[in-house]
């Protein structure tokens, strides 16, 4: 049973980091790296999942999505 995705296979989200995590708690900290992100104005493209979707969601007080370029 093969799952379905309601994203474009190969879509990509870019985000980047606005916020410090000082004086986060340690799993917002680790959703940080989780994303590939740890200093400020770093930008990641991700591949858009559900899962990442999520840890976005999560820290969303702390990264902002990117628009195309």
């Amino acid at each position: 049973m093969a799952s379905k995705s309601p994203n474009i296979k190969g879509a990509t989200v870019t985000v980047e980091q606005t916020g410090s995590p000082l004086r986060r708690p340690a799993d917002q900290r680790a959703t940080l790296v989780g994303l590939g992100l740890n200093k400020m104005h770093r930008r990641r493209t991700l591949e858009d999942t559900p899962a990442v979707r999520g840890m976005i969601r999560k820290v969303s007080h702390l990264v902002t999505i990117v628009d195309s370029e």
